[in-house]
């Protein structure tokens, strides 16, 4: 019996060697990798190594696989998402032009607009300043109606008369 345990104990040595070297090699830089390749092929278990190494190589396949399906899941996610936005950008882009087109027809009734309300404008400055300037001109209008007023007082004429010269001396 003792031989079957020294076996069992000297496999578990061997595993656990084997174990050792795998991490060793899984973590050390590619350059200093040689001296833990040679311990293995020195060793008796070669074969017995290859075995786990190309476990260990299944294994990281594997986990490598499920990590590039998530990304990709999330990658083809990400395009869908995108192309959902290039949709909405397109539908928002047609309806900026859209108002963008009213605004500027709108606008050009706005400046027709504006031109007019210049022109009235100007036609009113000129008409204030015509009136400013004949008001200036007329200082004595207060006395103009005032020999009028004297002078037909004075001779009051008959219709009849209207078209007869008066003598005044």
């Amino acid at each position: 019996m003792e031989r079957p345990k020294m076996a069992e104990l000297e496999s578990l040595e061997t595993a656990a060697e084997h174990e050792r070297i795998l991490r060793e090699i899984e973590s050390t830089d590619t350059a200093c990798i040689g001296p833990t390749l040679r311990s293995v092929y020195d060793g008796e278990e070669h074969g017995r190594f290859m075995d786990k190494l190309e476990a260990r190589i299944r294994n990281h396949d594997r986990e490598i696989e499920k990590m590039c399906n998530f990304h990709y899941q999330g990658f083809v996610d990400s395009i869908t998402e995108l192309l959902k936005v290039r949709a909405e950008a397109h539908k928002l882009k047609n309806q900026v032009t859209d108002t963008n087109r009213k605004l500027q027809n709108e606008g050009k009734e706005l400046l027709v607009a504006m031109e007019e309300l210049k022109q009235c404008r100007l036609q009113q400055r000129n008409i204030s300043a015509t009136v400013d300037k004949l008001t200036l001109c007329l200082p004595g209008e207060e006395f103009l109606p005032t020999p009028w007023i004297f002078w037909s007082s004075l001779f009051e004429f008959p219709t009849s008369s209207l078209f007869e010269f008066p003598t005044f001396f």
